[in-house]
């Protein structure tokens, strides 16, 4: 609980740094791998701004990206790298346990798809997921994460598992800061859908696909889970 506090501090501390050095931290450029930016990382484009500013940055492996990181506060790089190695523990616990549930053997690495994301929170309320037509709070616990099943996850599994919709809301009198960490794969890592997954012809409910190909499907249909199943559908023998 002490390392959740220290990292959230540290990263407190990067949206608080003076203007003329944030100024250097957003994204001016598709190819920049840490890049800080305000709503989303198409802002002139897109319909609605959201009010918050963003830090997002790949993390594994550490010795690839690590020194890519914000150099200020100078405790980032340190404090984030070691907290970041203890998420992907948790991380790969936390599938092995929802492989086990969905009575498949586990998952391999090289095979780790975008599966979950693991959310730690300040202890200002602001997060709400939508359930039968309602959004629900989820209020903020100290030492807890929030883990949400990826869309990914929910197209693998047939639905089994459900990736919830979520938003989060905001105030004019207190700052909220969360962070988000993705279990995701690498561009080219192959990702087929589980053996034990199939139909009552034994045929395989997806085709194996590339992750980007995924990632392109997701912003192409908005992140429909009925559409992003039937761009990867197995063609019937």
């Amino acid at each position: 609980m002490n390392q959740m506090k220290e990292t959230m501090s540290v990263f407190k501390e990067v949206f608080e740094m003076p203007n003329e050095y944030k100024q250097n931290m957003y994204a001016n450029d598709d190819l920049k791998t840490c890049r800080k930016f305000t709503s989303s990382l198409r802002y002139e484009t897109e319909k609605v701004h959201l009010w918050r500013d963003s830090l997002r940055h790949p993390s594994h492996p550490l010795d690839q990206w690590q020194h890519l990181w914000p150099e200020n506060p100078i405790t980032y790089r340190e404090c984030v790298g070691d907290f970041s190695v203890k998420i992907k523990e948790l991380g790969w616990r936390i599938m092995d346990l929802i492989s086990e549930g969905l009575g498949l053997q586990r998952l391999s690495k090289h095979k780790d798809p975008y599966l979950i994301t693991i959310l730690m929170q300040d202890d200002v309320s602001g997060l709400q997921v939508l359930k039968d037509g309602k959004w629900i709070t989820v209020e903020p616990l100290p030492g807890a994460f929030v883990v949400n099943i990826g869309h990914l996850l929910e197209i693998i599994s047939k639905g089994k598992l459900k990736s919830a919709e979520h938003r989060a809301v905001t105030n004019s009198s207190h700052t909220r800061t969360s962070a988000a960490f993705f279990i995701a794969p690498l561009d080219d890592c192959l990702i087929e859908p589980a053996e034990d997954l199939t139909d009552e012809n034994n045929q395989p409910i997806l085709k194996s696909f590339k992750y980007k190909e995924f990632l392109k499907q997701f912003f192409n249909t908005l992140g429909d889970s009925y559409l992003l199943l039937k761009s990867f559908e197995a063609p019937k023998n």
